[in-house]
């Protein structure tokens, strides 16, 4: 009987032990599945997916635990949904942390109600606004994207460079569209440019003619656009061209799709431009297009590369935590994405592994930039011109001061 016990006893053990190698570590992901960028949000959500899966194939976390990433979608613009969402990750599913918003009103609903009050360390790979670095944090809250004071700058000087010197500008009225308009209105007014009228619009309504006709009584031809391409952005673009108002259409991030070119016509659209985050000439910059291109992911869907390098910053400073837990944790992701260390770049798992183990401290360069977090949790980045031509967004290079 003792032996039979002893036997029972020893089994239940390795079964435990071995439950406990195959444990989870869970990183959430927060997404506007529905709404303003439901078009955009799957090929952001495979990005980070793909950090994920390398890290699983390659060992995985810790003492051979798997992550595994729980979503939420917030909409993008409810306030109530992303706080609800987030509030489900940090206390029902217990995630260590959260990859996202990616709607910038989204990431502060997320972040003030439940992130931040859980310690859970959130990093955003789309929320551009600059009302982000404003988050009394507790340093909780970082980006991989560069912050809408940068982007504005440079759409306005992309526009002025092109000899477009005047502009009327519609914003959605939220963080994300004023915290744009603001930034670029600036910039270009300081570059010489003159902004006719500046007005915000509501967003998710179906008409915007009153809007629009205001704008149009400015005289001026160019129509600038700082929404999202699945709901004012693309409605304010179709009913701008059924009344003949504007000839030349240029928008912002929220505004690069196809699903938006598709939605109101190549012809409509030939030669609309646009600013978006980009990846700067890097190493890491080819090897995620190559690790992408492989898994069939596209590497240049806006904000892929920022999503990747989200959960991969998350994945590295969770192993250098050398636990689960959240304590330490948004620490721990500052001496992994930082300067000094041994530069470990996009898919090097078992190299960072390695190193971590044995003491020494890393470098993580990413697939969207290096990474070095100021203060805020913001790094610096690179902007790059989009232009629709036969039918889709095509790059036409980095944008330079």
């Amino acid at each position: 009987m003792k032996k039979r016990v002893l036997a029972m006893a020893l089994a239940t053990s390795t079964v435990a032990l071995s439950g406990m190698a195959q444990a989870e570590v869970k990183i959430g992901f927060l997404g506007g599945f529905t709404g303003g960028i439901e078009s955009l949000t799957p090929a952001i959500f495979d990005g980070a997916q793909l950090a994920v899966s390398q890290v699983n194939e390659q060992g995985g976390l810790l003492d051979g635990q798997q992550i595994e990433m729980p979503t939420g979608d917030t909409t993008c613009s409810d306030a109530s949904a992303a706080s609800n969402a987030a509030d489900r990750m940090v206390n029902s599913e217990e995630v260590t942390a959260i990859v996202g918003a990616l709607c910038t009103g989204a990431t502060i609903a997320a972040a003030n109600n439940a992130a931040i009050p859980g310690g859970v360390t959130m990093v955003s790979p789309a929320s551009t606004a600059p009302a982000v670095s404003e988050l009394d944090d507790n340093d909780l809250v970082f980006r991989t994207v560069p912050s809408d004071a940068f982007q504005g700058e440079m759409l306005a000087k992309l526009l002025l460079d092109k000899g477009i010197e005047e502009v009327a500008v519609t914003y959605v009225n939220n963080d994300y569209g004023r915290g744009l308009s603001d930034a670029f209105t600036a910039a270009y007014e300081n570059g010489g440019g003159t902004v006719a009228e500046n007005l915000a619009h509501e967003d998710n309504r179906a008409d915007y003619r009153s809007e629009l006709g205001t704008l149009s009584a400015s005289g001026v031809p160019n129509l600038v656009v700082l929404a999202y391409a699945d709901t004012s952005g693309q409605t304010v673009l179709r009913q701008a061209y059924e009344s003949g108002m504007f000839t030349q259409y240029v928008g912002a991030d929220g505004m690069v799709g196809d699903s938006l070119v598709e939605a109101i016509g190549a012809d409509v659209l030939e030669g609309m431009i646009a600013t978006r985050p980009g990846s700067p000439d890097l190493p890491g910059t080819d090897m995620f297009i190559e690790q992408a291109e492989a898994a069939g992911i596209d590497p240049s869907a806006v904000f892929a590369a920022q999503a990747y390098d989200a959960a991969f910053l998350l994945a590295l400073a969770i192993e250098q935590n050398g636990n689960a837990e959240r304590e330490g944790l948004s620490e721990a992701l500052r001496s992994v994405a930082m300067e000094p260390g041994e530069v470990v770049l996009p898919g090097e798992w078992e190299k960072a592994k390695e190193l971590i183990a044995a003491g020494t401290e890393i470098n993580y360069e990413g697939a969207s930039g290096t990474h070095e977090f100021d203060d805020n949790g913001d790094v610096p980045g690179v902007v790059v011109e989009m232009v629709v031509e036969d039918g889709s967004f095509v790059s036409k290079g980095e944008v330079n001061l």
